[in-house]
C-alpha cells in the first residue's frame, strides 16, 4: 500500500488551505484513461467507490482500484514549490 512521507502531508495539508471543501476530503489518485501507467492526481470530496484510503494524521489520500497495483511498493513525497502548487514524486520503498 502507498505510504505518505510527512513533506507528502504537508503538500496536502497546504493544498486545502482556503478550499471550501468537506473535512472527509482528500487527494486523489488515479490511473489516467488510455495512457498506460500515467497516473492523475485531484482534489475530492470524498473516496470513489472502491478506493483504497490511506491516513497519515489529518490528511488522507484516496487511490483509485486501477492506480493501487502501480502504488502499492511506493511512498508518495513531496519538494517544497511555489504555495499550492508542490511537486509530488513516487519513490520505490526500500
Amino acid at each position: 500500500m502507498l505510504t505518505l512521507t510527512d513533506n507528502a502531508v504537508e503538500a496536502i495539508r497546504d493544498l486545502m488551505v482556503g478550499v471550501e471543501i468537506p473535512k472527509q476530503a482528500g487527494l486523489r489518485i488515479a490511473a489516467k484513461p488510455d495512457e498506460a501507467g500515467a497516473l492523475e492526481v485531484s482534489l475530492t470530496s470524498s473516496p470513489w467507490q472502491g478506493d483504497q484510503v490511506i491516513e497519515k494524521e489529518d490528511v488522507r489520500v484516496f487511490v483509485s482500484e486501477e492506480a493501487a497495483p502501480i502504488l502499492e511498493d511506493k511512498s508518495l513525497d513531496a519538494q517544497p514549490g511555489t504555495p499550492g502548487h508542490p511537486t509530488f514524486r513516487l519513490d520505490r520503498r526500500t
